[in-house]
């Protein structure tokens, strides 16, 4: 393949030196297959030696090569500079760091001021069941099976980088840590579900400070899928423990499932009530619904100006022909029917596109893989598993 011309435009920044942040362009000769992190190597080694970037395995595995490409989160590693360049602005590829971490160097980011300090906040080692056997624990196929999406991560920190929630609160414990924290509490090899559950539940900054953005998932490049495991978080939190947080995570809830179920749609002027005050019309009469309530009339008041919402529709609800209703709560119905709850785990599953699988399911939560077995899997004994691990 014949060698190409591509302009990198890299945002430089060095902390130490006093001076703002500039963009700095080089034009790189190399074959279009060639990654972007061959072309920034290229840059720093013939034009600029002091080109910052951390990198380490080259084969997409380390995570250390994480930044920016075109504005998206990307590996280095595993950006082909010819894919690079179609989505470029006026032919530059774009390389900026990742976002919501301190900037070191040029692409360089503090993983540990971030990323890494909230991994460890999830207590991300494996705590024994006791007694622990001599020999091995015996684990049924689809517990593993089902842990191992959130294994793949290789903590790049790219779903950190994009989190809309961590920009608007940087005390959020991240879609990253989230995902490390599913994969102790979904292994039935540990001992403190329940108080991994309940403290992630009752800080104001844990699984219910996640705003559902889709951007984690999206920026994933291990499809490990962060916010699913926050949502499995969730429902193994209120469903299966019952747990009351403090957050109203579990009331909130509950009020607009139930809201879904009886309009087809949301009720915004019930929400807020029934999530504070109990999951009732009655709900709004409770002191602590009327506290928000007055709290919220700022808000209120600027989003009808601005004309966010119709009054009569926010007031009265959404009008749903029968039919419409009745399909809505033929879901809920089919949902609520089931013995067990069914997690969809493409890890397990295969493809979202397959065939509806069985009602049944393991002791995970998790339903079974079309044509495997229940089998169980010995897994050695030993106890806490590294946070840069599994």
């Amino acid at each position: 393949m014949s060698v190409e011309q591509f302009k990198l435009r890299m945002r430089r920044y060095n902390p130490e030196s006093g001076d703002a942040p500039y963009w700095d362009e080089h034009t790189v000769e190399l074959e279009p297959h060639r990654s972007v992190l061959e072309g920034i190597l290229q840059a720093r080694d013939r034009f600029d030696g002091s080109i910052g970037i951390r990198c380490s395995c080259r084969q997409a595995i380390c995570g250390s090569c994480g930044v920016r490409i075109n504005g998206e989160p990307a590996l280095a590693c595993h950006t082909h500079l010819e894919a690079a360049v179609r989505g470029a602005r006026e032919g530059a590829i774009e390389i900026e760091p990742m976002g919501n971490m301190p900037v070191i160097k040029d692409l360089i980011v503090d993983m540990d001021a971030v990323h890494w300090t909230k991994v460890r906040r999830v207590t991300p080692w494996l705590i024994n069941k006791q007694p622990v056997p001599e020999r091995e624990y015996l684990v049924d196929h689809d517990s593993m099976v089902d842990v191992t999406q959130t294994m793949a991560c290789i903590q790049c920190g790219a779903c950190v980088s994009d989190c809309l929630a961590m920009e608007v609160d940087p005390g959020f414990i991240g879609p990253a840590a989230l995902a490390k924290a599913y994969r102790f509490v979904g292994d039935p090899r540990d001992d403190r579900q329940f108080e991994r559950l309940n403290d992630l539940a009752q800080d104001p900054q844990g699984i219910f400070d996640c705003t559902h953005c889709f951007r984690c998932v999206e920026a994933c490049p291990k499809d490990v899928d962060p916010m699913g495991q926050i949502m499995r978080l969730r429902r193994i939190a209120t469903s299966d423990y019952q747990i009351v947080d403090r957050n109203n995570g579990r009331r909130h809830e509950a009020a607009f499932t139930t809201l879904v179920r009886d309009y087809g749609l949301n009720h915004e002027a019930e929400l807020l009530p029934r999530s504070y005050g109990g999951n009732s019309w009655f709900g709004k009469f409770a002191p602590a619904a009327g506290k928000e309530l007055l709290s919220s009339l700022p808000v209120i008041v600027k989003g009808l100006l601005r004309g966010k919402f119709n009054p009569k529709t926010a007031i009265f609800g959404h009008k749903l022909r029968k039919q419409d209703l009745d399909a809505v709560r033929a879901i809920y119905e089919k949902v609520e029917g089931r013995e067990r709850r069914y997690e969809l785990n493409l890890y397990v599953t295969g493809s979202d596109e397959d065939a509806e699988a069985p009602d049944a399911k393991s002791e995970t939560g998790t339903p079974s893989e079309p044509g495997a077995t229940n089998e169980q899997v010995p897994i050695a004994s030993g106890g806490a598993e590294e946070s840069a691990g599994a």
